[in-house]
């Protein structure tokens, strides 16, 4: 479980984040959700500690973030998997290098455990016969199922998902939605995901905060936001939908 009580974060006194406080539970698939500049970025760096809160506390279980040092919050990223915007491959490294990346930094694990394991983790993400294929010879999806198998790669209880569905058509966002969903459920892990993709709130929305110009402004499950008393989460979400109509009839004309 993550826990974050009170976050404030500004720059350079522009104020981003305002006195933020969730739980996010293990088994469970918890959006963050707002516009492009609502803080919704700066919210997921700052829990993973890429970024230091200004004030407020960050929970990984029973263990409090702020007060790591640099070795301890070492040993904490190899509980940690994340999952970029855009993959973020390696371009000079097949599939299967990409994976054992992280095996590389964390791990004192042979060189043949490594190969088992990232062989594993692709295989658990669908991809077979991809392992010495390169980033550039891998559809979108698949480089997505690729970053999803480098981020398991450690066994994480903590994954962080930033936009998964960048770039990708409806059909093949869903099937990446549903790999996290169940994974996540399979695993037990704290999936933690910032996204503006509505079919991915409706699909896989356990739990969602909506962040509105640096506030929390709702919180709920996918069965709960459509009935939301929130004219700025009502906003946002029938201007995604426009959006990925728009996307949907795009993808069809090709």
């Amino acid at each position: 479980m993550i826990t974050i009580k009170n976050i404030n974060k500004s720059f350079e006194g522009k104020q981003a984040l305002y006195d933020i406080s969730a739980t996010y539970k293990p088994g469970e698939c918890s959006l963050v959700i707002g516009a492009s500049g609502s803080g919704k970025t700066v919210l997921l760096k700052t829990i993973i500690g890429l970024m230091e809160a200004d004030s407020g506390e960050i929970f990984y279980g029973n263990t409090l973030l702020n007060s790591l040092n640099a070795k301890e919050k070492k040993r904490l990223r190899r509980e940690i998997g994340m999952l970029f915007q855009g993959s973020a491959l390696f371009d000079f490294a097949n599939a299967q290098e990409n994976v054992i990346f992280p095996l590389n930094f964390f791990t004192n694990m042979s060189k043949e455990e490594k190969l088992e394991r990232a062989n594993f983790c692709l295989e658990r993400v669908g991809l077979t016969n991809v392992n010495k294929k390169y980033p550039s010879e891998l559809s979108g999806g698949m480089q997505k199922r690729v970053g999803i198998a480098r981020a398991i790669a450690l066994n994480p209880k903590y994954l962080f998902c930033d936009e998964p569905n960048s770039g990708l058509d409806p059909h093949t966002s869903i099937k990446i939605d549903n790999l996290i969903r169940e994974i996540t459920q399979e695993y037990n892990i704290t999936t933690i995901i910032n996204t503006h993709d509505m079919n991915s709130v409706m699909e896989i929305g356990d739990k969602i905060v909506f962040i509105h110009q640096g506030h929390k402004s709702w919180e709920g499950s996918n069965k709960e936001i459509f009935h939301a008393d929130n004219q700025a989460l009502n906003d946002f979400i029938f201007a995604s939908k426009m959006a990925q109509q728009l996307k949907g009839c795009t993808v069809g004309t090709r």
